[in-house]
């Protein structure tokens, strides 16, 4: 089995390369996955994984056979604090070929999908954060509209536990996403203040995506234009805003207790 004891070893530049940079991910069309619960659903949605990286301290040899990885590689605990991105983790790294659905090939099961579409969110946090509640709704799809980051950053797939391996997740320009569904009968409901009703008032249960923006700038006009309706959560205290990843876990549930949690 191959091992690697050096941090200048090639092959550990080369991920912390991945982990910092978008544009190194797209160029060599891979990524990194961190931790067993995370490496599992990625392998479960037909993720290739093209490398493992363990300290046998943490990970039996055996537990990784699963995973067909084209290489299996032993480091040391030196080697793994350097590249690991979380400071409690599991002793395992994995280097995965990316993996994209085109908007053209976006398909549902559901005859009334619920979708949650994120315009131009800057803080991967957050992008984890609503992708982990798209799960946990069970929502068809996730659509990001003009991304300042890709849904394969570290942070993004640490902040939704895997989510993003779980759920169907398409990036998108906004003006071809707004094709897309009014093409497939899709209702758009953007979360914003101006002109908007009260977020209950309004009815999820046909085919609906739900529109949410950045916290500082919200939902830019052609959203707004475009949309069915324009919703609100109303504010019962000083401040007059809350963060986009609870507003958009709250506008899901909301579209999810209209149509009997199903």
């Amino acid at each position: 089995m191959k091992q690697i004891q050096s941090l200048q070893n090639p092959l550990i530049k080369n991920i912390l390369k991945l982990q910092e940079k978008s544009r190194e991910r797209k160029k060599q069309q891979l990524f990194i996955i961190e931790g067993k619960r995370e490496v599992e659903l990625a392998f479960k949605s037909d993720f290739e994984i093209e490398s493992l990286l363990f300290i046998s301290q943490k990970i039996e040899h055996q537990y990784l056979k699963q995973f067909n990885a084209k290489e299996v590689i032993e480091i040391t605990s030196e080697v793994y604090q350097k590249i690991a991105y979380r400071e409690s983790t599991e002793g395992i790294i994995a280097i995965a070929k990316s993996k994209y659905i085109d908007l053209k090939s976006l398909t549902f099961k559901n005859k009334h999908p619920l979708i949650l579409v994120l315009e131009g969110i800057e803080k991967p946090g957050n992008i984890g954060a609503m992708i982990r509640t798209a799960d946990a709704a069970n929502i068809d799809a996730v659509i990001l509209a003009d991304p300042k980051t890709d849904h394969f950053n570290p942070n993004v797939i640490r902040s939704s536990v895997g989510g993003v391996f779980t759920k169907k997740i398409v990036i998108s320009s906004s003006e071809e996403i707004i094709a897309f569904l009014r093409q497939k009968n899709i209702k758009m409901y953007a979360a914003t203040l101006q002109n908007s009703n009260k977020y209950t008032d309004e009815d999820y249960t046909e085919a609906s995506a739900i529109i949410v923006g950045t916290e500082a700038n919200g939902l830019t006009q052609i959203w707004r234009n475009h949309s069915i309706k324009n919703i609100n959560i109303p504010m019962q205290g000083e401040i007059d805003s809350m963060n986009v990843s609870v507003a958009a876990a709250i506008l899901l549930f909301e579209a999810k207790r209209q149509r009997n949690f199903k």
